[in-house]
């Protein structure tokens, strides 16, 4: 049997959470352990800082540490769909698909409140009391 792959992910992201629930969705050899960093299971991992958490992704897979793209092609792959992300770890790409990915998860949050109220993509995130609902891309308080 396979080791699983642990991820720790940042479950106040709606593009993250998206990405988790299409990779739980499809994980069914129940080989991806998704932990929210924000949750109390996050804190009995020593690998990973949660500071180091926030600023990219990371894994652990067969006593290795992964982070970025990595933890990314390694979780589709596990789940048969490595090659839809393999491109972006081809050696001409991967410096500047490294650089992209760097620059969106500094301002993930930003990135995917954005989707969120204008596309409807990702689950639902809230500033300060006001939610975004899918419904009309519009504020309303919860």
């Amino acid at each position: 049997m396979r080791e699983k792959l642990t991820i720790f992910y940042d479950g106040e992201c709606p593009l993250c959470c998206m990405e988790m629930d299409k990779l739980r969705a499809r994980d069914n050899n129940n080989l991806i352990r998704l932990i929210n960093i924000h949750s109390r299971d996050f804190e009995r991992f020593e690998q990973v800082t949660k500071a180091e958490a926030m600023a990219v992704l990371h894994g652990v897979y067969q006593g290795q540490i992964l982070k970025a793209l990595d933890v990314t092609h390694r979780a589709w792959q596990l789940v048969g769909l490595g090659f839809w992300v393999a491109p972006l770890l081809w050696p001409i790409i991967k410096p500047v698909s490294h650089r992209i990915y760097l620059q969106v998860a500094k301002h993930r949050q930003t990135i995917s409140s954005f989707l969120h109220r204008r596309f409807g993509l990702g689950q639902a995130h809230c500033d300060g009391g006001v939610c975004y609902a899918k419904e009309r891309n519009t504020n309303h308080r919860r």
